[in-house]
C-alpha cells in the first residue's frame, strides 16, 4: 500500500475501536513516522517536536505498541507494522459492512469508526477530536522551555482555554518539568476575603501539588505582609526544593476581578515574579501560563500590570478548514454550502460547533437538519441557551445592555462589554459590540420578545 496517510487513519480508527482509547499527537507522529521506508529515530523525532529523547522512547513508543497490539491482536513492533497493519487494512475492506455503517451511511456519515466524546469540559489529552489552531500550541511549547516564559491565554467562555492549558502542561512534563495546576473559579468565596487569605491559599496548593511538606508557618510573618511572605516562601522554600523548572498554570484568572483588592495584590505579584527572572536565577525556574475569559478592566500601573509583559495568546474561532476538519473526524462530510450556513450560524465557536456535531454523530441525523431546528427553544442549544439566559438575569445590567446589541451594533461601558464578551455573546470591533454569531441573534431575540 503506498498511500500512508489512509494507513495511518485507518490505524488511529482502529485504535479507537478497539480499545476505546484515541491516540495523542506524539504518538501519531510516532506511528506515521514508523509506516515510512526511511524511517526516523526517536532521536530525531524527538528532536523535531522539541521532547526528551527518553520520553519518547520509554513512555509513548511502548504505550503505542501496547494500544496497536490490542487493536490488531498480534504484538506489533516499530519493525512488523508495516505488514500487520496493511493484512488488517485488506482484511476490514474485503468484509461485508456491518450495520453501524449502513446506518451512519444513511444518515449522512462517512463509513468510517469514530469515538464519541461529550463536548463539555476539557477535551482529554488522548482526544482524537482536539483541534490545533494556527500553530498556537508549538509556540506555547516552544515558550514554555524559556527561562522566563509567562503565557496569557486570553478567549470567552469554553473555546478551549483549559484545553490548551492541559497541553502545555503535558509537554512540560515531558520536558521533566513541575507541572501546578490551579483553577479559580474552583476556589470557596472565603478564600477571597482578603489578600493574606487568598496568597495563603494560593502557597498552601501550590506546595501539595508539587508534594512537598506545607512549611507556610515557617515563612509566614505577618509584620511583612502577604506580597513578601509569599516571594519570600517561593523564593526560599519551594523554588529551592525543586532540581527543574516548575509550569505554574493558573485558569479562570477573571474570577478574580470580583474582588479588585486582592486581584490588584495578586497580580501586582506575578509581575513582580516576572522581574525578579531578570536577575535571581532561582526564579529562572518558575513558567507561568495564565488564563481568563475577561479582558482586565482593573486599573493598574504599567510596571504592576502582568497583562503587559510575556507571550499573548488569544483563542480565535475555528476556520472553514478547521470546522471541516473536526466534522470528518466526527464521521460527516459537509458541503460548501452547509459548511457556510455551520458557521455563520455559530460564528466558529469550538463549544457551538462540537455540541452540534456529537448530538448528530450520536443522533445519526446529519447536521443540516439539526441546523434547521438550533434555533428554537427545543433545539440542540436549548440548554446552553438556559447557561446563557442564567448568566444574564444575575446581571440586568448586562441583559439590559444585550437588548440593544441584539437592535444593533452599539458602544458599551468598558466594564459591561468586557464581561458580555467573556460569555461569547458579543465581539468588540472598533469599539462597539455585535452580536457574535447569528445562533445568539436568533435565540435571543426569541426570548426577549
Amino acid at each position: 500500500m503506498n498511500n500512508i496517510e489512509k494507513l495511518v487513519e485507518f490505524a488511529i480508527q482502529l485504535v479507537a475501536t478497539e480499545t476505546g482509547v484515541s491516540l495523542n499527537f506524539l504518538q501519531k507522529v510516532i506511528l506515521r513516522e514508523s509506516l515510512l521506508e526511511n524511517k526516523k529515530t526517536y532521536a530525531q523525532q524527538a528532536e523535531e517536536n522539541n521532547y526528551s529523547e527518553s520520553y519518547i522512547k520509554f513512555t509513548v513508543a511502548p504505550k503505542l505498541w501496547q494500544l496497536l497490539s490490542d487493536a490488531i491482536g498480534e504484538k506489533v513492533n516499530k519493525t512488523n507494522l508495516p505488514s500487520l497493519l496493511e493484512q488488517q487494512f485488506v482484511n476490514q475492506n474485503n468484509s461485508q459492512p456491518t450495520e453501524t455503517t449502513t446506518a451512519m451511511s444513511g444518515a449522512g456519515l462517512t463509513a468510517e469508526h469514530y469515538v464519541l466524546e461529550s463536548p463539555e469540559g476539557q477535551v482529554p489529552l488522548v482526544s482524537c477530536i482536539y483541534i490545533e489552531r494556527q500553530n498556537i500550541e508549538q509556540i506555547c511549547y516552544q515558550e514554555i522551555l524559556q527561562p522566563r516564559a509567562f503565557i496569557r491565554i486570553f478567549a470567552p467562555r469554553k473555546m478551549g482555554k483549559t484545553s490548551l492549558i492541559a497541553r502545555i502542561l503535558d509537554y512540560g512534563s515531558s520536558q521533566n518539568y513541575y507541572t501546578v495546576r490551579l483553577s479559580l473559579y474552583r476556589a470557596g468565596t472565603q478564600v477571597f476575603a482578603s489578600s493574606d487569605r487568598f496568597l495563603r491559599w494560593f502557597c498552601t496548593n501550590v506546595t501539595r501539588q508539587l508534594g512537598l511538606a506545607s512549611r507556610l508557618n515557617d515563612y509566614w510573618d505577618e509584620d511583612m505582609g502577604a506580597l513578601i511572605n509569599s516571594t519570600i516562601y517561593f523564593q526560599g522554600y519551594l523554588l529551592k526544593e525543586l532540581s527543574n523548572p516548575i509550569i505554574l498554570a493558573l485558569d479562570g484568572v477573571d474570577q478574580l476581578l470580583e474582588y479588585p483588592e486582592v486581584a490588584s495584590d495578586f497580580f501586582a505579584l506575578l509581575r513582580s515574579w516576572y522581574e525578579e527572572t531578570k536577575d535571581i536565577s532561582v526564579w529562572q525556574k518558575l513558567r507561568v501560563v495564565m488564563a481568563h475569559a475577561v479582558e482586565v478592566y482593573i486599573p493598574l500601573p504599567t510596571y504592576r500590570s502582568p497583562f503587559n509583559v510575556g507571550l499573548a495568546i488569544e483563542l480565535p474561532t475555528f476556520n472553514q478548514e478547521q470546522v471541516q476538519d473536526l466534522a470528518k473526524r466526527h464521521g460527516f462530510q459537509l458541503t460548501n454550502p452547509e459548511l457556510d450556513r455551520f458557521l455563520k450560524l455559530t460564528g466558529g465557536f469550538p463549544y457551538l460547533i462540537r455540541l452540534a456535531l456529537y448530538q448528530s454523530a450520536r443522533l445519526k441525523i446529519p447536521v443540516q437538519t439539526l441546523m434547521q431546528n438550533a434555533t428554537r427553544d427545543t433545539g440542540i442549544y436549548q440548554q446552553h441557551l438556559q447557561y446563557q439566559l442564567l448568566n444574564l438575569q444575575q446581571h440586568p445590567q448586562l441583559a439590559d445592555a444585550f437588548q440593544k446589541v441584539l437592535m444593533a451594533p452599539i458602544h458599551l461601558e468598558i466594564e459591561v462589554a468586557f464581561k458580555l464578551k467573556s460569555l461569547g455573546l458579543v465581539h468588540l470591533v472598533e469599539n462597539q459590540a455585535i452580536v457574535s454569531c447569528e445562533l445568539y441573534r436568533e435565540l435571543f431575540h426569541n426570548s426577549f420578545s
